[in-house]
């Protein structure tokens, strides 16, 4: 009844040929540039690859700390959900404890969300891990709050929180204040769950290849 492509490599090989073609990766350092390719692939949108904002070596470090066994820290089940769990290299752990045991009550108590309150259990697992922050601005600047108050570093922040209030000003307060935490992020409202799943996959992908 319709004519249209069937063979998935044949889709995936011409949908990045066409990324490569309409997007302007020019400005960004070749090391980064298979991530992003991954990021416009899950969104459909050329356009966002002027956005993109990072800081140190943010594939390298990703990588690294995925062969290691690092944990993957996930602001919500969605960004959990869209990583490849096949694909991690070392059977990674992927976290997200927004409905772990006294998350609600401690968000009442702190007068915050509980996407933010959840943060406060990923002090033992913190330390050189993947953050993947896809959905809740609240969750990113509670990150940096708790980095200024000397929590563990992880070794490398997705920053791609979605919305109309406080998404773009969280990743703004990422760039200003990650230090010497290697980050990517998207400025301004766009982001969300798929685009931070997708910076993991793209991370597993490349550390197959390396």
């Amino acid at each position: 009844m319709f004519d249209y492509l069937r063979d998935p490599q044949e889709i995936y090989r011409r949908s990045f040929a066409a990324i490569r073609t309409e997007a302007d990766l020019s400005p960004l350092p070749e090391t980064l540039q298979p991530l992003a390719v991954r990021l416009i692939h899950a969104c459909g949108l050329p356009e966002i690859a002027e956005n993109i904002a990072w800081d140190g070596d943010p594939v390298a470090a990703g990588v690294t700390a995925l062969k290691s066994g690092a944990p993957v820290l996930a602001d919500v089940e969605m960004v959990r959900r869209g990583i490849i769990r096949s694909r991690l290299p070392a059977d990674n752990e992927v976290v997200c404890t927004l409905h772990g045991d006294g998350v609600a009550d401690s968000a009442r108590a702190q007068a915050t969300t509980r996407s933010a309150a959840a943060l406060d259990q990923w002090r033992d697992r913190q330390q050189g891990a993947v953050v993947a922050i896809g959905n809740a601005p609240t969750a990113l600047f509670r990150l940096l709050e708790l980095l200024a108050a000397g929590a563990p570093k992880p070794a490398l922040i997705l920053g791609f929180p979605v919305g109309f209030i406080g998404a773009a000003e969280s990743k703004e307060a990422l760039i200003q204040h990650a230090g010497d935490i290697p980050f990517v992020t998207l400025r301004g409202r766009f982001g969300g769950s798929a685009i931070a799943a997708a910076a993991v996959n793209a991370l597993a992908i490349v550390g197959e290849e390396t």
